[in-house]
C-alpha cells in the first residue's frame, strides 16, 4: 500500500534552479550553483565549473544577507576554487582575455579605447532587447553611450552629457544583484534562450562596460583639467560581447567552436587589424554604425 504512488522523483538541476529562482531564494540559488560548480570541477569539466562557481560568487557577493546565509565555509571554498581556475591558462575564460591583453600591449592608448568601443557597439541591439526586462532599462542606453563616447574623442562633451554618461556607468554597475539579473531571459532564434546571467562570464559584461565608461569619464576629466598624465586605457571591454557563459551553459562541448562565439572572436581580431591600420574618425564612425545594427544573438 505504501508503494502505490511510487517514489517521488528527484528534480533535475534545471528544475531545482528554476524553483529557487521563482521563490527568490538567492541563498539557496547560490548554494545550488556552488554544488553544480563543485561537481563539474571534480569531473574535470572546468568550463562548467567556472560558469557555476562564478554565478554563486556573484550572488553572495552582491548581498551581505545572502553572504551570511550561505556561510563562510562555502564562500571560502568557492573563492579557493575560483582561484585555482584562474591559474588554468588553457581555460577558455582565461585564454581569450590573455590573448586580447597581449595584443593590446602593443597598441597606443587611443587604439585600445577604440577597440573596446567597437565591441561595446555590438551589444546595442542585444541591449535593447534585454532592456525590456524589469530594472534593466540602462541596457537600452548603450547606443547613446557609444555615440557620446565616440563624439567625445573629438569634441569635449557638455556637462549634461557627461552627467548622463556617469548615470549610465553607475546603473550598469548596479545591474549585478538585481532579481532580473538572476532570472531574466530573452529568446534566441534557433537556440536556447539567453539568460541575463549569461553576461556574468569572464569579468561580467556589464562590469566591463562599467569599467570602460568609467575610464572614459576619467579621460574626459583629465583632458578638461589639462592633466599631464592621462588614465591608461584597459582592454577588458574588448571581449565584452563574447558571452561564453551562454555557450557553456547550453551544452557546447567546445564553446570556442560555437558559430556565434567564433563569429564574435573573428570580429575582435578583425577590429584589432582595423585599429592598427591607421585610424580615421570617419572610418571608426562607419564601423560603429554597422555594429550598432548587428544583433549578435539575432
Amino acid at each position: 500500500m505504501f508503494g502505490l504512488f511510487g517514489k517521488k522523483e528527484t528534480p533535475s538541476p534545471e528544475e531545482r534552479l528554476a524553483d529557487l529562482q521563482r521563490k527568490g531564494d538567492w541563498a539557496g540559488l547560490a548554494k545550488a550553483y556552488y554544488e553544480l560548480g563543485v561537481g563539474a570541477m571534480d569531473k574535470g569539466d572546468l568550463n562548467r565549473a567556472q560558469l557555476w562557481l562564478h554565478r554563486a560568487d556573484t550572488i553572495y557577493s552582491a548581498d551581505d544577507d545572502v553572504y551570511d546565509k550561505v556561510g563562510e565555509k562555502l564562500t571560502d571554498d568557492c573563492s579557493d576554487r575560483i582561484g585555482i581556475l584562474e591559474e588554468k591558462e588553457e581555460l577558455l575564460y582565461n585564454a581569450v582575455p590573455a590573448q586580447i591583453e597581449e595584443k593590446a600591449d602593443g597598441l597606443e592608448d587611443p587604439q585600445v579605447r577604440v577597440w573596446g568601443l567597437l565591441s561595446a557597439a555590438r551589444l546595442v541591439k542585444l541591449g535593447e532587447r534585454l532592456a525590456k526586462l524589469p530594472g534593466c532599462e540602462v541596457l537600452g542606453q548603450l547606443a547613446w553611450a557609444v555615440d557620446m563616447m565616440f563624439k567625445s574623442f573629438q569634441t569635449p562633451p557638455a556637462q549634461e552629457e557627461y552627467q548622463r554618461l556617469m548615470d549610465v556607468c553607475n546603473a550598469l554597475y548596479e545591474l549585478n544583484g538585481k532579481a532580473a539579473y538572476y532570472t531574466g531571459e530573452v529568446e534566441v532564434p534557433g537556440g536556447a534562450p539567453l539568460q541575463l546571467f549569461d553576461l556574468n562570464g569572464m569579468m561580467g559584461t556589464e562590469q566591463e562596460l562599467n569599467g570602460y565608461i568609467d575610464g572614459h569619464l576619467r579621460l574626459i576629466a583629465a583632458l578638461s583639467q589639462g592633466a599631464e598624465e592621462l588614465p591608461i586605457a584597459e582592454s577588458g571591454a574588448v571581449g565584452c560581447a563574447l558571452l561564453p557563459d551562454y555557450y557553456v551553459r547550453t551544452g557546447s562541448a567546445k564553446p570556442e567552436e560555437a558559430p556565434r562565439f567564433k563569429a564574435e572572436l573573428d570580429r575582435i581580431w578583425s577590429d584589432y587589424d582595423f585599429v592598427r591600420s591607421g585610424l580615421t574618425w570617419e572610418a571608426v564612425g562607419e564601423r560603429l554604425s554597422k555594429y550598432k545594427e548587428l544583433d549578435i544573438f539575432g
